[in-house]
């Protein structure tokens, strides 16, 4: 055998070696796992809508917390139900709720009496009562804390002139135990109501009355400035009233003025055609000073006097 022979002999056992050898290395890798194709799967749209949150008897008068929101798929939302918006949420604050609601039950226009819609005054009223607006600003008006349907009681504020320090500042209560039935909030950008200023946050409260009671409230806006102080949800019997409260009951500096005022009185002496005025101290005749100008005793009549002074103005 030729040298040539066998250098091919041994070329072709190396070729065949090698590929065995690529062969096996192949077959020891782990093989790949096939990869399933994904299909995309539509999303299923769903559509939020509003329900009530617990049971709603009709007459209510809804908040805020009265209502829940719930989704389901566009296709099951029940016929006309409210959708979850701003605007809707906003127009069923203080809404009249005209059939019971069980909780959980979808919420529709035809469930609801919204404040804006025409005959809303009319329904939400009792048999013979009135509705009367008044304005109040945000302090006055509880810091906009207040709700359709809560109770509040109508404090008057208001300044006499003709009367003393101690008696020029008076508050008292004018209206009792009186339901509110609708608020208005809006921006007064100009000064022109009295008790507007400008930019100020201002509420038109509407408040359902007695007849006797409207007559009232209409001299009482007319009087000076009105505050409203809501009423507790349980025990709405009405309390004692301890009466008109003076500026004198308030401070104490103006009741130490009054009574300082009340024990002196001014002499004029008259000489020729001269005069000159002296402060000189009174003493009863038991040489006792004179009652303090918030005196218990004698505040009662100057109350009165001055209650029929405002309301004789």
């Amino acid at each position: 055998m030729t040298s040539a022979l066998r250098l091919s002999i041994i070329l072709v056992l190396a070729l065949a070696a090698a590929a065995l050898g690529l062969m096996a290395y192949n077959a020891m890798q782990p093989k790949p796992v096939p990869q399933a194709v994904a299909q995309a799967v539509p999303a299923t749209l769903t559509t939020a809508f509003l329900v009530a949150a617990h049971p709603l008897p009709a007459g209510t008068l809804a908040r805020d917390e009265d209502f829940a929101v719930r989704s389901a798929a566009s296709s099951d939302v029940p016929a006309a139900a409210l959708l979850d918006t701003p605007d809707a949420r906003a127009g069923l604050r203080g809404a009249l709720v005209r059939r019971f609601l069980d909780a959980g039950a979808p919420v529709t226009a035809q469930d609801v009496l919204r404040p804006r819609d025409r005959g809303f005054l009319a329904s939400v009223l009792s048999p013979d009562t009135r509705a009367v607006s008044v304005k109040v600003d945000a302090e006055s008006g509880v810091s906009g804390l207040i709700w359709p349907g809560d109770t509040v009681d109508v404090v008057l504020t208001q300044a006499n002139d003709k009367a003393d320090s101690a008696h020029r500042m008076l508050s008292e209560t004018v209206l009792r135990n009186v339901r509110i039935i609708a608020i208005d909030q809006d921006i007064v950008q100009g000064a022109d109501g009295k008790d507007a200023t400008a930019g100020k946050e201002t509420h038109s409260v509407s408040l359902e009355l007695q007849p006797e009671q409207v007559k009232t409230i209409a001299v009482a806006r007319d009087l000076g400035r009105l505050s409203l102080a809501i009423r507790s949800a349980v025990g709405r019997q009405n309390v004692i009233d301890l009466g008109t409260v003076f500026g004198c009951d308030v401070s104490q500096e103006i009741a130490r003025q009054s009574a300082l005022a009340s024990k002196s009185t001014t002499v004029v002496v008259f000489a020729g055609d001269k005069s000159k005025e002296f402060s000189v101290q009174k003493h009863d005749a038991g040489d006792a000073p004179a009652a303090s100008g918030c005196d218990v005793t004698e505040r009662t009549a100057d109350r009165g006097a001055a209650v029929a002074s405002l309301r004789g103005r």
